[in-house]
Formats: structure tokens, C-alpha cells, sequence
């Protein structure tokens, strides 16, 4: 078996998500796996180079997993006619810069969303990426959960009848930063730097019932920031302008009603920290980032409403684990791996720019739905 090398500018991955999940739990995660198998005889090999502001944190990392490139000169690096793709995991407002100067570098582009700031931003870069005919996608990792792989495989073999609603539930407690330390970095609740739940979420939300349910034809939305003041990473105290919880009806083309609670500002009380109810006329189910439950009409109970006496049944023990059925990796990497075969290999990858652009126009959509007090129409997008 030959070995084919890709080489990939990784940018932003000093931060949370880019270190963990796209650095450690994707490319070095193929790497410790031997590669990647192309089914041809061919192994495909991905060497980071790792790219960055702050030139000690990325020597640092760089020297924990045994990796010798990395550079705070992007330009440079995008000049570099070895390297193949450039990955984006910065801050959502310096995106659009970065991706353009690879895009026009003929760089491969993955990326983490938003893409952009506003659909025209979005809609640009999926123009100039088309134009320049280069291969390019965007992260939509909860796609790839084992929780909605096995909600998928419910819809793929008919389980639901007609679907009427999904119910969604999103968020934890983000501590304030005073008394503990915030699990979120402060840029998250400053809209001035790109924050806001609706811009960080919505655009999940896109794909996720775009995907399974069907596309969003209009939005109603309200958002709140219930926590004006928070302490950043220094402990100094700042003013929230972002919002930090949304509350979001989605009509969906073919006539079920989403319906997806969002917030940061929430104590957990349910199995998972994202969780979806899906109702049809044949059936139910709740699916998380792991686990899937449902009951099926025929197993149904029937509950009767009565308020003076106490609940004798267990309303969760009826419900039914549907077993895995297969082997699920890391969301990421698995998508991770299907960019990578469509890089070299040509295989179709609809996850792309044009796809990211949606969930930029739901979040803009969204915002602009709470800040009007309407519901408001999700036109098509298109290039």
C-alpha cells in the first residue's frame, strides 16, 4: 500500500474547539489510525502545519504532539504551493479575510461556521470558491452524532408516518467567570466580536432539520441576554451585548413545526446536553449526541389528566433504547475523512460554502425575526 500525503494549513487551533476536536480527535487521530484508507491501495497521510497569532502557544502545542510546522504567518503559508487545504477555526470575525486570501491562493477550503457574518459575506465566498474551482465544505458535525444517526435511520425506514413536530432542547450554565471560571471564551457574549448564541446555534439548526426534516421556510424567533454582566479571562468584569438564549419556531417545508430552545443560561435536566423529540402519527423518539428512545403507537400509553392523585407510572421506562447497530466515531472526524476523499478522490460533498451560507441567512433571519417581533420567510439561497 502506497502512501499519498495531504498537507493542511490548520488555523485557529489554539482555541477550544479547533485544538480538541478538529487537531487531536481528527488529523492526529488518523494519523495515530495509520491514515487514512482510500480503498485503492492508497493510504492518504494528513501533515498539519499549524497556523496561529501567538507564536508560544502554538510552539507549545506543536512540541506536545511531536509536530515541527507551524508559522503566525498565514500569508506565507498560503503561498506555499505543498499546502492543499486551508482549515479555519478562528474567531467568526476574522473568517472571511482568511478564507478569501486561501480561496484566491487556490487553496482546498474547510471550515468551521458561521462562515460569515451576514448571508451576502457567505454567499460571496461560496461565489469565489466556486469560480476559482476549488473543493470546499463547511462543519456540520451533529450530523454525524451516533445520537442522530440512529434518529436518521428511524426516518430513512419510515418508523415516524408523517412528522408532525420536532422539539428541541439545547444548553447548560455557562458560569458567569466571577466566583468560577467560565467554560465559554468572553468574545461568546460580546456581539461586537462575532458572539451571540443565535449566530453560534442557528446555523447548527439549519442543517440539522434541513437535513432530516426538511428545509426551513420561515423563522419566529426571541432572544434574550439574561445575563448582562460576566467576567472575562483576566477576571475583569465587561457588559454582555450578545445574547446568550434563543427561543426559536422553525416551519419546515412539507408542514411539520420545529421548535428549538437554546441558551446558556439553562441547568441541565434531561439525559444529554442537546436533546430532539421527533412526533409522528406512527411514532416518537428522543435522540441525543448518543442515545435514541422511542415508542411506537402500538406500544403508546394512555395517560389521564388528573391532578389529585400522584403519578403512578414511570412515563420514561416506556420508551425503548434502539441499540447502535454499528460502530460510530467522532462526529468531526468522520466528516473530517469524507472532505478528505472528496479532495483527492472527487467524491460528492454537498456540505459546502452554499450550505454554510444557509445557516448564516437562518441566524441573520432569526435576529432580525426577534428584533421585528415577527416570523419571517426563509427564501432559497443560491448563487
Amino acid at each position: 500500500m502506497t502512501r499519498r500525503t495531504v498537507r493542511i494549513a490548520m488555523n485557529g487551533v489554539t482555541g477550544r474547539m479547533g485544538y480538541r476536536q478538529h487537531l487531536v480527535r481528527s488529523i492526529l487521530a488518523l494519523r495515530e489510525q495509520g491514515g487514512l484508507d482510500l480503498g485503492n491501495g492508497e493510504t492518504l497521510w494528513p501533515e498539519p502545519v499549524l497556523v496561529g497569532r501567538r507564536e508560544p502557544a502554538l510552539r507549545a502545542l506543536a512540541e506536545r504532539h511531536g509536530l515541527t510546522e507551524w508559522s503566525t504567518d498565514l500569508d506565507a503559508v498560503l503561498a506555499d504551493d505543498s499546502i492543499d487545504i486551508y482549515f479555519d477555526a478562528q474567531v467568526t470575525s476574522a473568517r472571511v479575510d482568511a478564507l478569501t486570501k486561501a480561496i484566491d491562493a487556490g487553496k482546498h477550503i474547510y471550515t468551521e461556521k458561521p462562515t460569515a457574518a451576514d448571508l451576502a459575506g457567505a454567499l460571496e465566498l461560496a461565489r469565489l470558491a466556486t469560480e476559482k474551482g476549488i473543493r470546499h465544505g463547511v462543519v456540520q458535525d451533529k450530523l454525524f452524532l451516533p445520537g442522530l444517526l440512529k434518529l436518521k435511520r428511524l426516518i430513512d425506514g419510515g418508523f415516524f408516518g408523517e412528522i408532525l413536530s420536532v422539539r428541541g432542547e439545547f444548553g447548560y450554565w455557562v458560569f458567569e467567570g466571577d466566583w468560577q471560571d467560565a467554560q465559554r471564551p468572553s468574545w461568546n457574549y460580546r456581539s461586537e466580536d462575532g458572539g451571540g448564541i443565535v449566530v453560534d446555534m442557528f446555523p447548527h439548526w439549519e442543517y440539522v432539520l434541513h437535513e432530516l426534516f426538511g428545509r426551513v421556510t420561515s423563522v419566529s424567533a426571541h432572544v434574550a441576554t439574561h445575563i448582562p454582566r460576566r467576567w472575562d479571562e483576566q477576571g475583569k468584569p465587561y457588559e454582555a451585548t450578545a445574547d446568550d438564549a434563543a427561543y426559536g419556531i422553525f416551519q419546515l417545508e412539507g408542514g411539520a413545526i420545529a421548535q428549538i430552545n437554546s441558551s446558556w443560561t439553562v441547568r441541565v435536566n434531561r439525559d444529554e446536553l442537546v436533546e430532539f423529540q421527533v412526533d409522528g402519527t406512527h411514532g416518537s423518539a428522543v435522540a441525543g449526541l448518543r442515545g435514541c428512545r422511542v415508542q411506537h403507537r402500538s406500544a403508546t400509553p394512555k395517560p389521564v389528566w388528573n391532578p389529585d392523585i400522584p403519578v403512578t407510572e414511570s412515563f420514561r421506562d416506556q420508551w425503548q433504547e434502539i441499540p447502535d447497530n454499528a460502530e460510530f466515531d467522532n462526529g468531526f472526524k468522520a466528516q473530517w475523512e469524507l472532505f478528505l476523499r472528496h479532495v483527492v478522490l472527487g467524491e460528492p460533498y454537498h456540505w459546502d460554502l452554499l450550505a454554510g451560507a444557509r445557516g448564516v441567512q437562518l441566524a441573520e433571519l432569526g435576529l432580525r425575526s426577534a428584533a421585528e417581533g415577527r416570523r419571517l420567510d426563509v427564501p432559497e439561497v443560491g448563487l
